[in-house]
């Protein structure tokens, strides 16, 4: 039986891609770089923002103090916008809520930076009780290191069989690998099907509410 489910953030529970486009987009262009439309960011994210500015920037210009000016010109106007367009996936507050009702613990394992993961939980999911909320920080590895997923297991008390993680890309597929959990790839995230499949998760879902519904096939199959 499950008794932790972790959920990556964006692409995951929260289509976040248009306001980090519109913010690296902002960020581009007060440097002088060219911006992108938001359907190329898909592919960007999901290393934490300062490989995003790296992707973002021209080939030529991808150096340390480039990417420091970048993030320095993203992150106040992130901050002020990232809850303009970002909304929850379909079915999304209702499957976090069935999982509570049924005493399921909940955290958060994202590589957005500490202080967004925190605000977009709380802003979007206000009545979930999660366990844990953890974004990237400093001097800690981001995914696919298993760091954060060893972190959330330290901070619950309960083991690697006993959790499922879930997430939208290779990232977290070789995180859950690396971390020794199980993993649920879902496909309505930033990331084709394909590149979950090529890692051979445990559980590919489709929609939010098959997450609730292999829970209860595989709670079933154990108390045969």
């Amino acid at each position: 039986m499950k008794r932790l489910l972790i959920f990556d953030l964006d692409g995951t529970l929260l289509n976040t891609i248009a306001d980090l486009a519109q913010s690296t987009n902002h960020a581009l262009h007060s440097l002088g770089f060219p911006t992108h439309a938001e359907e190329e960011y898909r592919f960007m994210v999901g290393n934490g923002i300062n490989k995003l500015f790296e992707r973002a920037l021209p080939p030529d210009a991808r150096t340390e103090e480039n990417i420091l000016h970048v993030r320095q010109a993203f992150l106040p106007h992130y901050d002020q916008h990232n809850t303009d367009l970002s909304r929850p996936y379909p079915s999304i507050p209702q499957l976090l809520e069935q999982l509570q009702q049924a005493d399921i613990r909940l955290a958060v394992a994202s590589n957005k930076y500490q202080s967004a993961t925190t605000k977009l939980i709380a802003h979007y999911f206000p009545h979930i009780r999660f366990s844990a909320v953890l974004g990237q920080r400093e001097g800690i590895p981001v995914k696919p290191h298993p760091a954060i997923v060893e972190h959330i297991l330290q901070a619950t008390g309960i083991s690697g069989e006993q959790v499922l993680y879930v997430g939208d890309s290779g990232v977290d597929m070789q995180t859950a690998r690396n971390a020794g959990v199980e993993a649920c790839g879902v496909t309505w995230g930033f990331r084709p099907r394909e590149e979950l499949e090529a890692y051979s998760p445990h559980y590919l879902a489709d929609h939010a509410d098959e997450i609730a519904r292999l829970l209860q096939e595989r709670a079933g199959d154990e108390d045969k």
